[in-house]
């Protein structure tokens, strides 16, 4: 299995999971349920781990890509929203990792954590969007020049 193969087998998974954990956890807000709030924070978690194989296999897929002639400038610009998509993940990540973990303990700082895990993933889905965007134009040339 090549970079390319792995990359494009794991790179969707970063994308959605922060959104769809982000959507629970306000909806665990809401229906004031602490086993919701531990599955969005679980989720959110989940998301950061894919980033990891999605990211590290960019390099290899690059190359393949490039080889096969497509645009440098598109896989430049690519290759920089994913790199900020990326440490973000990881950093939002963490934080609703320790927050999952508070939750679970019942330790009263988990609530300062909570409205950052939000954010976090509600900024995390704008990059990711601008990442997969810019992703999909390398080799989907009918999504350029598309208004956003």
């Amino acid at each position: 299995m090549t970079e390319a193969q792995i990359h494009l087998m794991t790179n969707h998974f970063p994308i959605i999971l922060p959104m769809i954990g982000g959507v629970i956890l306000i909806l665990s807000f809401l229906l004031k349920s602490a086993v919701s709030r531990r599955i969005g924070y679980f989720i959110v978690v989940l998301g950061g781990l894919f980033t990891i194989p999605a990211f590290f296999s960019g390099e290899g897929a690059e190359e393949i890509v490039e080889h096969l002639g497509k645009s440098h400038d598109l896989i430049h610009e690519h290759e920089e929203k994913a790199e900020i998509f990326a440490y973000l993940s990881y950093l939002i990540s963490l934080v609703s990792l320790v927050a999952l973990w508070m939750n679970w303990k019942k330790k009263s700082y988990e609530k300062l954590l909570f409205p950052l895990v939000i954010i976090g993933s509600l900024g995390l889905a704008v990059l990711a969007f601008q990442t997969g965007k810019s992703g999909g134009e390398i080799s989907h040339p009918e999504i350029l020049n598309q208004e956003d």
